[in-house]
């Protein structure tokens, strides 16, 4: 014959831990609190916004940096965002017009300069190096930029059948057809 045990729950269950009882009083202030104008966060200007960012937050450490009338902070929350304005006390100042930059010209336009000026039909790697030589384009940094634009030239040839700018005079030679611009 077996003798059957029961377990008693431990006498610590029964009573509350600490933490309970914090929450309890934090929900018992919060439902017995009626909202009052002063609880109630007025709409910000700019004037009590640089005020309130003038006085110490609470505490300091991680939430000091927050504004005092978000509700990040009043909550106690980490890594509060400063309410706007808050940190720029200073009005930002107008920054001067930049004088426009010509447009940079495509290899494409530039292959199509350049086979318009010449009076024989020319490879892509030779187009590239008059179009360099010329200022006209430059690659900004690729190995093989008479492929890139031999492969753009083929695809408006193909695109744009007769109203193309290029003609394919042989394999690898192309010239102008005068067309667009």
């Amino acid at each position: 014959m077996s003798k059957k045990t029961t377990k008693s729950k431990p006498a610590a269950a029964k009573e509350t831990s600490a933490n309970d009882k914090a929450r309890a009083d934090a929900l018992a202030k919060l439902n017995a609190k009626p909202a009052t104008a002063k609880d109630v966060p007025e709409t910000p200007t700019a004037a009590t916004t640089v005020a309130q960012a003038a006085k110490p937050a609470k505490g300091g450490g991680k939430n000091a940096k927050a504004a005092k009338g978000s509700p990040t902070a009043e909550r106690g929350a980490k890594g509060g965002k400063a309410a706007k304005g808050a940190t720029d006390a200073k009005a930002p100042k107008a920054k001067p017009a930049k004088a426009a930059k010509p447009k940079r010209i495509s290899a494409l336009d530039a292959a199509a300069k350049v086979l318009a000026e010449s009076d024989h039909p020319l490879r892509a790697i030779d187009m590239v190096e008059l179009m360099h030589a010329k200022g006209l384009w430059t690659s900004p940094g690729g190995k093989t930029p008479e492929a890139t634009l031999y492969a753009a030239v083929i695809r408006e040839i193909s695109s744009k059948g007769k109203d193309s700018r290029f003609k394919k005079a042989d394999r690898g030679l192309f010239f102008a057809t005068g067309k667009g611009g």
